[in-house]
């Protein structure tokens, strides 16, 4: 019996298609959200086309037009997001024995890994429902990502004064709600709190943007401190696994 003729398999890629395409559809109504706010932000059509199509990682894409909307300088901006897509690059140290790829395939998979595509691969049960997981998730959500950032775009263009229906506080709110989920018990919400004092102290001192970055670097020290009894960098991969697909006892 060839493989793809397999029953058990069919049953296994059908369940994962069935969750890539869930997923998918669901980060690219969130792609709309962020096409509307990079316009509000001060991006045009084709910078905001260029983020999504190029740098393609969600929370660095609220990050750069987050900080550039708030008069910040487009370095700062890029600094932010070059930290927040940091953990793209952990993800890819753990991806690569399970892709064994090489040469231009290599290149053109890192531009997939992302927290979702990651999260569906990682979680499977076999190299090749990982890999269906991947690719799957990965292609979905570039697809999905760039129609709903192209139709919040054209969106907002149609609008007189999207600023009129509050779309400019959006960046920050957008920014929140990635934050939230990794909020869990004491110490995380410490460390925020702290950063976030910190960096408020910083705004009189310290060019628009500089504040993010310094709060940023917070957390990072914080994370080296000794005697912490949170989890380390290498569990974020199991975090994103858990929110997406959760474990069939129910634990959190």
């Amino acid at each position: 019996m060839s493989a793809g003729t397999d029953p058990a398999w069919r049953l296994t890629r059908s369940a994962v298609l069935r969750d890539a395409v869930g997923v998918s559809v669901a980060t690219g109504a969130y792609g709309i959200s962020f096409g509307a706010i990079s316009l509000v932000g001060g991006l045009d059509v084709w910078q905001t086309m260029a983020l999504s199509l190029l740098m393609f990682t969600g929370g660095s894409q609220f990050g750069l037009v987050g900080v550039v909307a708030g008069g910040g300088a487009p370095l700062a901006g890029a600094a932010t997001a070059i930290m927040l897509g940091a953990r793209n690059a952990l993800y890819g140290l753990r991806l690569a024995e399970l892709l064994a790829l090489r040469g231009w395939r290599r290149f053109a998979a890192a531009q997939l890994i992302i927290d979702e595509s990651t999260a569906m691969s990682i979680g499977r049960d076999s190299p090749r429902a990982a890999r269906w997981g991947f690719y799957s998730t990965g292609l979905g959500v570039f697809a999905l990502w760039n129609l709903g950032t192209l139709v919040g775009v054209v969106g907002a263009a149609w609008l007189a004064d999207p600023r009129a229906l509050g779309l400019d506080a959006a960046a920050p709110a957008a920014f929140l709600a990635l934050l939230a989920p990794r909020l869990r018990g004491g110490e995380a919400w410490t460390i925020a709190l702290a950063a976030a004092l910190v960096a408020l102290v910083a705004v009189p001192f310290v060019p628009v943007g500089f504040p993010v970055l310094i709060a940023a670097l917070v957390g990072i020290v914080a994370g080296f401190l000794p005697g912490r009894t949170g989890p380390g960098p290498a569990t974020g991969v199991d975090e994103v696994v858990e929110q997406i697909d959760p474990p069939a006892d129910g634990r959190s």
